[in-house]
C-alpha cells in the first residue's frame, strides 16, 4: 500500500489534486479541508495516502492529518459506504465534529450531509460510536497525564494561529513534532520547530 506522497502541486481543484512526485503525476482525491489547507500550486505537499483497489478502479486518496485518513478507514468499514460518499461526510464534517455528532447518536446532523440518508447514519452510529467513545476517554486521559506537554500544544497552537496559519494547518505540524518527541522545552523553540514543517 502507498501510505504516503511528497510531491510538487500541478494542478488543485474542489475534488482533487495532481502532484508530481517521481516525474509522474498523481491524481489524489480528497476532502473539501485537506484541499484547503494544501500550499498553492507550484509548490510541495506531503498527504497520507489510502489506495483503493478494485477490478475496474485504482483510486489514491489524501489526507492532511492522520486523524482524518482513520476516520475515513473507519467509515468505509461500514457496509454501504465506499471511498466516495466516506469523503463526502468528511468533507461536510471534520473528523472531531463528527466524532461528537456520532457520540451524541445526532442523526439529524448526519443526514444534513449529502448522500446520506437515515438509515445510513443510524449504522455509522451503531458502528462507530464505541470505537469513538474509547478514542474521546483515551485523549482526556492523555491530557490529564501530561498537563505539561497538552499546555505547550495549546500555547504553541495559538501562537501559530496569531501569526496566520490556519488551524488545521497548525494541529498537523504540532503533530508532527509531537510525533518526533520534541513537544517539550521552550515555548518559543516548539514554534520554531512547528514553523519547519509547515514550511515544507
Amino acid at each position: 500500500m502507498i501510505d504516503q506522497i511528497q510531491g510538487i502541486i500541478l494542478k488543485k481543484t474542489p475534488a482533487y489534486s495532481v502532484l508530481e512526485t517521481g516525474g509522474v503525476g498523481l491524481k489524489v482525491l480528497s476532502t473539501i479541508n485537506t484541499l484547503e489547507v494544501m500550499p498553492a500550486r507550484g509548490e510541495k505537499a506531503l498527504l497520507l495516502t489510502y489506495l483503493h483497489v478494485r477490478e475496474d478502479v485504482l483510486d489514491l486518496y489524501g489526507f492532511h492529518t492522520a486523524k482524518e485518513r482513520e476516520t475515513f478507514l473507519q467509515l468505509i468499514g461500514i457496509s454501504g459506504i465506499g471511498p466516495k460518499l466516506a469523503l463526502t461526510i468528511l468533507s461536510g464534517i471534520i473528523p472531531d465534529k463528527l466524532r461528537d455528532r456520532v457520540i451524541a447518536g445526532d442523526v439529524a446532523a448526519l443526514t444534513a450531509v449529502p448522500g446520506v440518508g437515515a438509515k445510513t447514519a443510524k449504522r455509522i452510529i451503531v458502528e462507530l460510536k464505541e470505537k469513538f467513545t474509547k478514542t474521546y476517554e483515551d485523549s482526556l486521559g492523555f491530557e490529564e497525564r501530561d498537563e505539561t506537554i497538552s499546555g505547550l500544544y495549546r500555547d504553541a497552537l495559538n501562537a501559530l494561529t496569531a501569526l496566520g496559519y490556519k488551524q488545521q494547518q497548525s494541529n498537523q505540524a504540532l503533530e508532527q513534532v509531537e510525533k518526533s518527541g520534541e513537544l517539550e522545552g521552550e515555548l518559543e523553540a516548539v514554534i520554531k520547530k512547528a514553523l519547519k514543517h509547515l514550511m515544507v
